[in-house]
């Protein structure tokens, strides 16, 4: 963006619409005004299993556009429906307890399904609900949550229910329209994939079955499930006999009855003009031909309603999976996130990314270089040369309009801490004494300072940190590789250890930043430079460099690679270093 002279207002301006987030949260306002009604923004999640960091997205996209409103003074109000009336439509796979006994639930209501072995909650619904909702609160997110079952059996659509039975015939023939258009398809093959293994939506039951349609569906009263067929109805009365394959039959006036609901096509619509939802952002599989968000553009009005405004937010991969599915075990959760991350990096990860364009959340060591770009954000904005969006994205990733999230006070770099806490296995004492020697200018002399960052990469070393990036450091010196050192490096080493030419003795270099110049400096002054000459382009110097690094991983840690050199001999000690490398 080219810099230009602007007034304070002028550049608070051009911040508050610099960002995705702005320009949208103008879209919804002036949506709002031409419906002459309130910037609602909705949400829907069915807690059908873990609730994974792709279905976040459906929650962090209305949450940052309302959250932009609110800050804007805006009345305005998120809501998330939890579909927990839904039912229960397959075994998920990798849910500890869970196996193919629990196919006797499926066709009931999800919080009718009995929760996985060990929870504390009551139902199927309410134990993966009450897992997401902790998520949602830790990571700044409010909201007004709505079950599904609830509304439904409280008979608060009951008006709605009856009027969509009367123009049952009026929503046949509209989603006649869309029942023979053909799949999506996408000349992106991992696009394609991931819209392959989606939710269905373009498929899903819309209550059609060969004979008279109905847009509704009894849960049968006798064995709980949806495995019904409605036989007959009258419209004056709200008479309807249905039947279930249980062998159940029985007739009930509709207008009393509680137990069933609208078919998702027709549902969600009828929950827009309830709600009266103006944003409501939907994934890529709601997009395609046929599915349930297409199919409300002309089911909306039935009700009394528009569709809302429904950009489409691209998938969150992981680890390199484009696309997460809550139905296959495995698929992290914003829990797993939060354990190894803090709630700014988890709401910048969202915040910064256009909602049409995918991304990761990573859990190796790629961490490590989110971590390092999340620093740098903070330090060009400390120093004034951030772009605006930049600095929207991180204004929105530590605070929302209600509160400021914790933050670490002292950012000490993850994988500065991550090699520490490897190589002390967790000993705080050992820490501390470690860390104590990164700024000889301001010494580290308490750890609280470095929480809640310290603590995540505690979490993230003990799970996350790939085996083969654990360094161990040696018991005792590699006495047959010293006596084998070449010339060369026999000098290198020396230079490390006692100083000379321009080098200090390695005690009198114990910081960070004096580590740092002393491993770098050993191969110029090797080369008859300054230790700290400024040196671009020089290649044979660049591999003398990794030459000398590697030689020390061998003397040290007994391979090729580890943590950077100055942190590894913090954390070693200075005795021991000197030890290890002589002979």
């Amino acid at each position: 963006m080219t810099e230009t002279t602007e007034t304070p207002d002028d550049s608070t301006a051009e911040h508050e619409r610099a960002d995705w987030v702005s320009r949208l949260a103008d879209e919804v306002i002036a949506e709002a005004e031409r419906r002459g009604s309130r910037p609602v923004a909705a949400s829907g999640i069915s807690p059908s299993g873990p609730i994974h960091l792709g279905n976040f997205r459906e929650v962090m996209s209305p949450h940052l556009v309302v959250d932009e409103l609110q800050r804007r003074g805006v009345d305005t109000e998120h809501i998330i429906s939890w579909d927990d009336y839904d039912r229960f439509r397959k075994v998920p796979a990798g849910i500890e307890g869970v196996d193919e006994t629990w196919a006797e639930h499926i066709g009931k209501p999800l919080t009718s399904v009995p929760a996985p072995p060990g929870s504390e909650h009551d139902s199927w619904a309410a134990h993966f609900r009450s897992a997401a909702e902790a998520s949602f609160a830790e990571a700044g997110v409010r909201y007004r949550g709505i079950s599904q079952t609830e509304q439904y059996r409280a008979g608060a659509y009951t008006e709605q229910i009856l009027h969509a039975m009367r123009h049952r015939r009026e929503i046949d023939a509209i989603l006649a329209q869309f029942r023979t258009l053909p799949a999506a398809k996408d000349e992106d093959e991992a696009l394609q994939a991931a819209l392959d293994a989606g939710s269905g939506a373009a498929t899903e039951d819309d209550g059609s079955s060969g004979g008279e349609y109905y847009p509704y569906k009894p849960y049968c009263t006798r064995c709980g499930k949806d495995l019904t067929s409605i036989e007959a109805y009258d419209d004056d009365s709200t008479e309807m006999t249905y039947s279930c394959t249980c062998g159940h039959r029985e007739t009930v006036l509709l207008r009393e009855f509680r137990s069933g609901k609208l078919v998702w096509k027709v549902d969600w619509p009828m929950r827009w003009a309830y709600e009266r939802v103006v944003f409501e952002p939907s994934g890529v599989d709601h997009q395609s031909p046929g599915s349930s968000f297409q199919v409300g553009l002309e089911l909306a009005p039935v009700f009394g309603w528009q569709r809302p405004l429904g950009p489409m937010y691209a998938f969150v991969g992981f680890g390199g999976v484009a696309k997460m599915s809550s139905s296959r075990g495995g698929a992290p959760v914003p829990a797993d996130a939060l354990a190894v991350m803090e709630a700014p990096v988890l709401r910048w990860l969202y915040a910064r990314r256009r909602m049409n364009q995918s991304f990761d959340v990573a859990f190796g060591s790629e961490l490590q270089r989110t971590y390092d770009e999340w620093d740098a954000l903070a330090r060009k904005a400390a120093a004034g040369t951030a772009q605006p969006a930049e600095l929207a994205a991180l204004e929105r990733a530590v605070s929302t309009a209600h509160e400021r999230l914790p933050e670490t006070p002292r950012r000490v770099p993850y994988r500065t801490l991550a090699s520490v806490v490897d190589i002390t296995f967790g000993d705080e004492a050992q820490i501390l004494r470690i860390l104590g020697g990164l700024d000889a200018d301001d010494p580290i002399v308490d750890l609280d300072p470095l929480r809640p960052r310290l603590d995540k990469v505690e979490a993230w070393v003990a799970t996350h940190m790939p085996a083969d990036e654990h360094t161990a450091v040696r018991d005792a010196p590699d006495r047959e590789a010293l006596l084998a050192l070449t010339e060369t490096e026999r000098d290198a080493i020396a230079l490390l250890l006692d100083g000379g030419q321009g080098l200090p003795p390695l005690e009198e270099a114990w910081t960070l930043d004096g580590l740092t110049h002393q491993v770098y400096g050993v191969a110029k002054v090797q080369r008859g430079l300054e230790p700290d000459a400024i040196v671009k382009g020089d290649k044979e110097l660049s591999a003398a460099q990794r030459a000398f690094f590697a030689l020390l991983y061998r003397l040290l840690v007994g391979r090729e690679t580890g943590p950077r050199i100055p942190t590894l001999l913090l954390a070693i000690g200075r005795e021991r270093v000197r030890a290890l490398l002589t002979p």
